[in-house]
């Protein structure tokens, strides 16, 4: 049975925690859905709930960073890089605060909780503040990876954290390294970047693709700040076309960042797919992912409108 990365984060924490006494979590009264009650169990000394105050939260975690401590803070998505967006830019970012916001609950996986509370517009706001580092892994190995790399790393650092479970996809073994693509499948046509629980679904598209002939190469792209301007440039060269996808609006999200590297470099044909400028509603992530056309057929369906197949 598949893990819920929300788990992995949990888990990480506590094996974090075990090697760096300087790891302290903060939660927003949701403990049991982050699954930071975890840490909390293990170091309830190093565990803070600030109740439902999010901006508090934020706040205090940049001081205990100034103070040498390392702070792992966590909400739902909406509320942490929403409610506390001014709090993040102001008293995280703009002092370099060493503070990681790890936010579980995003994108329309979320499901029945409905459009209020599925971020769409998170790594768009996360990326766009500058001093911040911004990672989204795809499977519960990575999470990990990604928990451990954001520790190491002295800045502030955004981790998107699904809700759902998924299959593991990437290596135990495998290097989890900021900054960097990681091709989980290798293509000659075409080319798939894609984050987070579409990097799973982009697999499936990949091998659609294969039946039609059309050979897809898929790269993870779980750091979307910074992203790997090489890896892109160099697919633009490559491949015929660029598809990427996501599980967050088109505006701002993995597709704007990957849209950026590739302005004014003519090559491969592109296109993204996410939610399109929409909120989200109320249903099973299933539901939604059909909805929204967050699909393997979509994505095969964009190459075939690039490519004319």
């Amino acid at each position: 049975m598949d893990k819920m990365l929300r788990t992995a984060y949990g888990e990480a924490l506590v094996k974090l925690g075990a090697v760096n006494d300087k790891i302290v979590v903060c939660d927003a009264d949701v403990s049991a859905a982050t699954m930071t009650n975890i840490f909390r169990q293990k170091y309830p000394e190093r565990f803070f709930n600030f109740g439902i105050a999010e901006q508090n939260m934020i706040c205090a975690a940049a001081g205990m960073a100034h103070s040498g401590l390392i702070p792992f803070v966590s909400s739902f998505a909406m509320f942490g890089t929403g409610r506390a967006y001014e709090q993040m830019r102001n008293a995280v970012a703009y002092s370099g605060a060493n503070v990681k916001l790890a936010c579980t609950h995003p994108g329309i996986s979320v499901g029945e909780d409905g459009g209020s509370h599925q971020a769409l517009e998170d790594i768009s706001l996360m990326r766009s503040i500058p001093n911040m580092t911004v990672l989204s892994p795809c499977d519960c190995l990575e999470t990990e990876k990604a928990v451990f790399a954001a520790a190491k790393l002295n800045g502030p650092v955004y981790l998107r954290i699904s809700r759902q479970p998924g299959p593991d996809i990437t290596g135990r073994d495998a290097p989890f390294v900021i900054g960097k693509a990681s091709v989980l499948r290798k293509g000659e046509d075409v080319c798939i970047m894609a984050t987070g629980l579409l990097v799973n679904i982009a697999l499936e598209a990949a091998e659609q693709l294969h039946r039609h002939g059309i050979s897809a190469e898929v790269a993870n792209i779980s750091s979307i700040k910074p992203i790997d301007r090489n890896y892109i440039l160099d697919a633009n060269r490559k491949f015929r076309a660029i598809v990427t996808a996501e599980e967050h609006s088109v505006i701002g999200g993995l597709g704007s960042a990957v849209a950026d590297v590739l302005a004014g470099h003519p090559g491969a044909a592109f296109a993204k797919i996410g939610v399109e400028d929409k909120f989200g509603k109320s249903g099973t992530p299933d539901e939604l992912f059909l909805e929204y056309g967050l699909t393997k057929e979509h994505i095969v369906e964009e190459f075939q409108n690039l490519l004319a197949f």
